[in-house]
């Protein structure tokens, strides 16, 4: 019998407010999809549809038509998934201009492929062998709501941290990333930042240079996407290595991913599969990457656990040594029950624990 698939909205309540330079989040929603066969009785796979308000190219004011419409031509194909064919239908069903949906179903059918266990990925992580190192994401705030968040990593046993900047004053941001400098230096503590491109031409090159003060070992997307001739030249010029994020949105073409990158140069890249499309289109990005000897690493986008846990599947196929950006599963409320947890700064999956089960 063929595959049949349904979702349901479910929102994220964020247990404190999420500042980026591009605004305040409280809550997020997210579209949760669970593929059954009715050969299969029991089996569910599950996945999550979670566009990033503002950021991604499917957030749009009809996002649910355009799913609930990408959903009815699934369960009108007879499909049948296999892993020769799960491109293929990837391709047929889904317009390109909805990665996030593309992300969900993908992940869905992944997971009904390994049974229906919210495995998607099998490999020494899923399997509870083995943790993912990670960065602990300190967010915007005040200068005393920052500290505290940089102390609680550093109590958590966090080696790296990622510091947003570009909300608030400029020089009170520097104050924290000293303050950090002068108790830890760059062999005791990484520190990454990332502006998501809060700087302006006239003033980049001045706040980079202010900032390389501090040892950092990467800065985020430091002006807004699209300027291609001021980011190659930041790309070379840069105190600080250069990392894309909201540069790669959008791009779907293999020629495309390999022709911006091969321009820019960037020395990293920064990949979260929703915005991107999924995995497929991320292990392009990977792929192309190592051609080209750019670092890279994965993170997530405020996906709840469900996207969160397939996110770090996937990530731990790669064996990258890099501290990956996959702490987001403590931010909400209303989060699934999950067998992932952060100990030492490592994402660890407990075998041993349930298996996430959505609300439906």
């Amino acid at each position: 019998m063929p595959l049949k698939i349904v979702y349901k909205p479910y929102t994220l309540h964020f247990r404190n407010e999420a500042r980026t330079s591009r605004g305040v989040l409280t809550q997020k929603t997210s579209w949760l999809l669970k593929i059954t066969d009715s050969d299969k009785p029991g089996v569910e796979g599950y996945g999550e549809c979670g566009p990033l308000p503002g950021l991604s190219v499917d957030d749009m004011p009809d996002y649910e038509p355009q799913l609930a419409a990408v959903c009815d031509l699934f369960n009108d194909m007879d499909l049948d998934v296999f892993p020769f064919n799960l491109g293929i239908i990837l391709d047929q069903v889904i317009p390109q201009h909805l990665p996030s949906v593309r992300f969900g179903v993908e992940m869905a059918l992944l997971d009904i492929m390994n049974g229906g266990e919210r495995v998607q990925f099998k490999n020494a992580f899923s399997r509870g062998e083995s943790g993912i190192l990670m960065n602990g994401l300190i967010w915007m705030g005040s200068y005393e709501n920052m500290s505290e968040q940089v102390q609680d990593k550093l109590e958590q046993g966090f080696s790296t941290l990622k510091m947003k900047v570009g909300a608030i004053n400029f020089d009170q941001e520097c104050r924290i990333l000293e303050s950090i400098r002068k108790r830890f230096d760059k062999e005791n503590i990484t520190l990454r930042v990332d502006a998501n491109g809060a700087f302006e031409a006239d003033n980049v090159d001045d706040k980079l240079k202010r900032l390389a003060e501090f040892d950092l070992h990467s800065i985020e997307q430091p002006v807004k996407p699209g300027q291609h001739q001021l980011m190659q030249e930041l790309c070379v010029s840069s105190p600080i290595p250069v990392a894309l994020d909201e540069e790669l949105i959008g791009i779907f073409d293999y020629r495309e991913k390999f022709a911006m990158l091969k321009k820019l140069m960037p020395p990293f890249i920064i990949l979260k599969p929703t915005l991107l499309g999924g995995f497929r289109h991320t292990a392009e990005w990977i792929e192309i990457a190592n051609r080209l000897n750019i670092g890279w690493w994965i993170t997530s986008a405020l996906e709840s656990n469900i996207g969160l846990s397939a996110i770090a599947q996937f990530t731990a196929s790669y064996n990258n040594p890099l501290p990956q950006g996959l702490g987001t599963g403590q931010l909400y409320t209303n989060n699934f029950e999950s067998p992932l947890s952060v100990e030492n700064g490592y994402l660890i999956y407990d075998k041993s624990g349930s298996p996430i089960q959505p609300f439906f």
